[in-house]
């Protein structure tokens, strides 16, 4: 049996996890199209920026968070100092951690989703006088539904299991920060925790197991509707 403590990790995982997709979706879908329709000059930057995260040591993006986004930085001023905000050590201080981490992983998969999309039948439907907004969310999207639903699965299981970045942001507060990683890092610090610790690393591989099953059938399922309809 889970004790309470163990079970609240979890549930504040899952909201934590959510509310990192949630607010990483449509920036995320939004520059994987940019990334895969447009040329621009500084593209390869602008691409190197949203993969660093995958990169770079979590602890060191948790600290970069920490500098522009606490009290003192020059955006978590302004969040305070306008709307009252303050992400450091909260719940949505580690969705944005979350968020951060699991964001390269989206649009990596929209954009080739996107990519393997044929501009012919974009195009097409511009000569029948469908604007660019109607292109993207009649024509676009809807054939690349495999990989936004991939792109947002694969997002959810790596903000679900974020540590580095999320205990530097966010630390480490029961009940408030506390996720099922950052639990397990403190049953296994504890003396006569060993089974409690089994028991949240078998739950983790279990979810994130789960989010790849589900990532791989929801995107088959996709396959197959646009296969059916376009018989």
């Amino acid at each position: 049996m889970l004790s309470e403590a163990e079970w609240q990790a979890i549930a504040l995982s899952l909201k934590i996890a959510g509310t990192a997709v949630g607010w990483i979706a449509v920036p995320g879908i939004a520059l994987a199209w940019l990334l895969a329709r447009r040329e621009f000059r500084g593209k390869a930057l602008l691409d190197g920026l949203i993969h660093l995260p995958l990169v770079l040591p979590p602890v060191v993006v948790g600290y970069l968070l920490l500098l522009s986004l606490g009290r003192s930085g020059w955006l978590g001023q302004w969040l305070f100092e306008t709307f009252g905000v303050s992400l450091p050590f909260t719940w949505q201080g580690a969705a944005v951690a979350g968020g951060v981490m699991a964001f390269p992983l989206l649009v990596r998969a929209v954009r080739l989703s996107l990519e393997a999309v044929d501009p012919k039948l974009e195009a097409a439907a511009s000569t029948l006088g469908a604007n660019r907004l109607r292109v993207l969310f009649t024509i676009t999207l809807p054939l690349a539904i495999p990989g936004l639903l991939t792109g947002t699965v694969l997002a959810f299981a790596r903000a679900l299991s974020e540590f580095g970045a999320t205990i530097t942001f966010a630390s480490n507060i029961p009940g408030a920060t506390r996720t099922l990683p950052l639990a397990l890092y403190t049953l296994i610090q504890t003396p006569g925790k060993e089974n409690a610790a089994a028991r949240l690393c078998v739950i983790a591989v279990a979810i994130a197991m789960v989010s790849l099953i589900a990532s791989e059938w929801l995107a088959r399922r996709a396959r197959l509707r646009l296969q059916e309809r376009d018989l």
